[in-house]
């Protein structure tokens, strides 16, 4: 039986470009609505711009125009953007709507009418240069739980704690540099500290009620607190003028916080493709709804999607989500994206420089799982796997088998061997790979479907087509042998048309077929069917669009510091000064450090490890412990001060590196039996530390040298 699914992607804030970080949500969540379409479902995919708050009045006050054309610029640059990389929503929107006007209010009323909202006199801070109150995002300062400095004053993207502005240790406001004063205003809270709240959200967001991965559903409970601790805040849910928002009915001069209305722009979105398509809004929903609803996300806004959205529905009378799919971060080459470094990419850069939007999605899906772990785009990698994938293993099969039809057999395929190995591994793995793409797990579904490519390769190998064109008699085998081939290049074209849509659209012109659903590996190509004349389908990664994009991206971030004194007299060397120079070059590194010979670096064992196991340590400010895995059935315990930095129940299951023939240390929480490989700011503060991660493939207990 069909399903019915609406999906959502969290809305990009109209306050900027998309770039490659932001694409890894968009293209995981439209090769998963692809697959449903695919597959049979009734799937609706749809998304809009988050286009409220004061950093939209701010800029557009610096720009000399309205919010309204602001946000009209901003959507038309993002569905450009989108566009631009396939990701084929249904419905592109804006939160600054009608329709999600009428939902937030019809929401609010409802919250209001249950006890659930409630006016109070707080302290605010208020940016007297300005002269505004100060949003929680505009407010930055030191996080009160783990001490990470430049925070903003919602909650600690270090630490992930949530807490009010006037937490913060050292406050300053983020728009003017200026100390923030404290005045009293009325604010409207939803008191999701109530019973009723805290009671739903304990079993909503629990492991065995199957809403968020394991590791997101253990965030939620170190959130809500222990049972019988409610650990839960009231949420402030209004802003004072000026203020670029809603205005909350009957409250003058209050406005929606950018929070509350943002996730309910995904109902404005969808009234707004119901109202245009003829579907029914209520049946998807009303509570008792039949319909599935998902959220894919970042884990950065868990807090919202996972514990403020579900009790808002749920209180309001509306369905709550089926599932919300939390999603890591991108990192560039092992790094965080940098301009200085040319790899804070954005969209538009990437097509301007010529490169293919298909190979982005084809590596995306290559290294995304269900998991909540980041993914790194490693550019010399990207490379080396579009052109071993995508060109030498799929695109090479039509190229080897199509020309031969077209000159040989007027273009017309021979009957297919539908017992021939190859074709039937397809057709088994089809119901599989179906079922990875349904759990997110892209990542397997490509290392099956290579696999596969590799096994029609091994065939038309096998059978050498240039070979039978050359012998004579020979006529019937290589239109046979051709035939297969172009079949298997079509299962195949099905497997990964989520991933490739513009690619496998190009592939079923070239094959002469309707649009491919799942349903179609079950099926051959008839007895004389016609394909069109072959025109090449995909070029390889020419290095110098890598080189091109990253020039394209880079900038310089400071200055060349004006010489203090003047240059000295080239013309006349100091001989006493370039030999101190050249003697200290020949002994130090650039940073200053001694030089090491290979044998020091050969005395030190770092090898890859899976953390198999890791918590606080009562009564450590610092450490969290570790249980690493070596292979082999090794474990080892590692006392690692990372806890300012990372939450334990996220590590567990990632690839890190350790020295292991470090001497154990007894420390009085036990002993540590080696050491993991972290960089850090120098001082070893948050956010400076970042655990080293090797690149996929490696395996627990391979050596680093």
């Amino acid at each position: 039986m069909s399903r019915k699914i609406l999906v959502t992607s969290a809305l990009p804030y109209a306050n900027g470009a998309i770039h490659l970080g932001h694409l890894v949500e968009y293209i995981q969540t439209d090769i998963w609505v692809r697959y449903q379409k695919m597959a049979g479902n009734e799937c609706w995919y749809v998304c809009a711009d988050d286009t409220h708050g004061t950093p939209i009045m701010l800029r557009a006050e610096k720009e000399g125009i309205t919010p309204e054309q602001l946000i009209a610029r901003v959507h038309g640059e993002h569905s450009r953007d989108f566009a631009g990389f396939h990701v084929d929503f249904d419905n592109y929107y804006s939160t600054h709507s009608d329709e999600t006007r009428a939902c937030a209010d019809d929401i609010y009323r409802k919250l209001r009418a249950a006890g659930l909202i409630e006016t109070r006199h707080i302290e605010q801070y208020y940016d007297p240069l300005k002269q505004l109150f100060l949003p929680d995002r505009f407010i930055k300062g030191e996080c009160p739980k783990c001490g990470a400095k430049d925070q903003y004053g919602d909650n600690c993207e270090s630490c992930g704690a949530a807490y009010a502005p006037t937490d913060l240790k050292d406050p300053y406001s983020a728009i003017s540099g200026a100390k923030p004063e404290l005045r009293t205003s009325e604010h409207y809270f939803f008191k999701l500290s109530d019973p009723r709240c805290e009671s739903f959200l304990r079993q909503y967001t629990s492991r065995d009620n199957g809403v968020l991965q394991n590791e997101a559903a253990n965030k939620m409970q170190e959130w809500l607190g222990a049972p019988g601790e409610n650990k839960l805040t009231d949420w402030d849910i209004s802003r004072d003028a000026p203020y670029f928002g809603f205005e909350i009915p009957d409250a003058p001069g209050k406005y929606y916080y950018v929070w509350l209305d943002a996730p309910i722009g995904y109902m404005g979105s969808f009234r707004n493709l119901c109202a245009r398509n003829g579907l029914d809004f209520d049946e998807y929903f009303k509570p008792d709804s039949s319909t599935e609803l998902y959220h894919f996300i970042g884990k950065d806004i868990l807090y919202f999607h996972a514990l403020f959205w579900p009790a808002e529905l749920q209180h309001a009378g509306y369905r709550t989500p089926t599932k919300i799919f939390a999603h890591g971060f991108l990192t560039v080459d092992g790094a965080k994206m940098s301009k200085s470094r040319g790899t804070f990419i954005t969209a538009q850069s990437y097509l301007d420089t010529g490169l293919n939007p298909e190979w982005l999605r084809y590596y995306y899906a290559a290294k995304l799982s269900a998991s909540m772990e980041d993914i790194d785009l490693n550019l010399e990698d990207f490379s080396a796997r579009v052109n071993a994938d995508l060109i030498g293993k799929y695109v090479n099969i039509a190229s080897r088998a199509a020309g031969f039809v077209a000159r040989r057999f007027s273009g017309q395929l021979a009957a297919a061997s539908s017992d021939l190995p190859a074709i039937r591994s397809i057709q088994d793995a089809a119901g599989r790979i179906g079922e990875l793409y349904e759990a997110r797990e892209f990542a397997r579904a490509m290392r099956e479907i290579m696999l596969l490519a590799d096994a029609a390769n091994q065939y038309v190998d096998h059978v050498k087509p240039w070979e039978l064109a050359k012998q004579e008699g020979q006529d019937g085998a290589l239109h046979t042998a051709c035939s297969n081939a172009l079949n298997l290049f079509r299962l195949l074209s099905v497997l990964l048309k989520p991933v490739l849509p513009k690619l496998v659209a190009d592939v079923e012109h070239f094959l002469n077929i309707a649009p491919l659903t799942w349903a179609d590996t079950a099926s051959l190509l008839a007895t004389g069917h016609r394909i069109s004349p072959y025109e090449h389908l995909m070029t390889r990664v020419d290095p110098k669009l890598i080189a091109n994009l990253i020039a394209a991206n880079t900038e310089s971030l400071a200055p060349t510091p004006a010489p203090t004194t003047p240059p000295p007299d080239e013309s006349q060397p100091s001989a006493v000064n370039a030999h101190a120079a050249n003697a200290h070059a020949a002994n130090t590194t650039p940073t200053g450090t001694p030089l090491c010979d290979i044998d020091d670096f050969m005395k030190v064992d770092l090898r890859v490890v899976r953390i198999a196991h890791a918590e606080h340590v009562a009564g450590a400010e610092k450490l969290v412990r570790l249980t690493l895995e070596l292979g082999n059935d090794e474990t080892r315990q590692v006392f690692a001060g990372i806890k300012s930095a990372y939450d334990p129940a996220l590590l567990i299951g990632r690839l890190t590196v350790m020295v292991a023939n470090l001497a154990p240390r007894k420390m009085k929480f036990g002993l540590s039996e080696g050491m993991v490989l972290a960089a850090s700011d120098g001082e070893g503060k948050t956010p400076g530390i970042f655990l080293l991660t090797p690149d996929s493939g490696a395996q627990p207990g391979m050596r680093v040298k």
